[in-house]
């Protein structure tokens, strides 16, 4: 599994598998530590292909949101499905990330 990856206007711009489980969780997220790593710490997360995630998958946009953090950067999550919501609302992660309904807008909103 490779993430999608491409960048706009400084900011790294990633998309998520259709599903992100345990299986692929590590992959996803030693591949997401690199991409912030080495760009300027602002990230997009897209969602949009992503039906289903498990707490591994939760584990691995909470992980990246830490390491764009630690670069004084941040992770903000574009075009969630609305199953992907509930799980970040029934964790309360809604209140920790930026969301946003499409990744214009989440890439805009860095200025």
């Amino acid at each position: 599994m490779t993430l999608k990856h491409r960048q706009e206007n400084g900011i790294d711009v990633v998309t998520l598998p259709q599903r992100l489980v345990m299986a692929n969780a590590g992959d996803a997220r030693a591949q997401l530590k690199e991409i912030i790593q080495s760009g300027s710490g602002r990230v997009v997360v897209n969602l949009a292909e992503t039906s289903f995630m498990d707490s591994s998958g939760l584990a691995v946009v909470v992980a990246g949101l830490q390491t764009a953090r630690k670069l004084d950067g941040d992770l903000y999550l574009a075009q969630m499905s609305d199953s992907i919501r509930a799980l970040f609302e029934l964790t309360r992660l809604h209140t920790v990330f930026q969301i946003f309904d499409d990744e214009t807008a989440a890439v805009r909103a860095f200025g």
